[in-house]
C-alpha cells in the first residue's frame, strides 16, 4: 500500500500578513474560528478576493494554519488560490492585504479586481 504524499498548503502568509490578521482578530466583536478567504465574480477585471470572519469551520473548508493564523479557504476558490502568498503592505497613503498569486493573469488599474486562471491539472495532481 503506497503512502499518500502530504498535501501542500493552498496559501501561505508573510510575517506581516500573519501579524495583521492576529491584530484584527484580537479586536473582533465576537469569537471567530478564523478568516475565510475566497474569490467572487466582480470588478472590471472579473474577480475579487474576499476575506471575512468565520464563525465556524465548515466541513468543506480547506484549513490552512500558518504562523499562528487559521485561514479557511472556500472550496470553490482552492484552484484559484493554489500557491498564493498573502502579504500586508503599508505605504504612505494606504495599508492593505496583497495577494501574490501565480494564477493571476491581470488586474484592473485600481487594483480592486483581478483576472485569475484556475491552477493547471499538473498543479492539482501535486496536491
Amino acid at each position: 500500500m503506497a503512502t499518500a504524499r502530504p498535501r501542500p498548503q493552498v496559501m501561505r502568509l508573510t510575517e506581516a500578513a500573519a501579524a495583521r490578521i492576529k491584530d484584527v482578530m484580537s479586536r473582533a466583536d465576537r469569537p471567530v474560528a478564523g478568516v475565510r478567504v475566497g474569490v467572487k465574480n466582480g470588478g472590471c477585471a472579473g474577480m475579487e478576493y474576499t476575506m471575512e470572519y468565520a464563525d465556524e469551520i465548515k466541513p468543506t473548508d480547506e484549513v490552512v494554519e500558518d504562523k499562528g493564523v487559521k485561514l479557511l479557504i472556500d472550496p470553490k476558490a482552492v484552484l484559484f488560490l493554489l500557491g498564493t502568498e498573502m502579504d500586508f503592505k503599508t505605504e504612505k497613503l494606504s495599508a492593505q492585504f496583497v495577494f501574490n498569486n501565480p494564477n493571476q493573469t491581470s488586474a484592473c488599474g485600481c487594483g480592486e479586481s483581478v483576472q485569475i486562471t484556475p491552477a493547471s491539472e499538473q498543479a492539482v495532481g501535486a496536491r
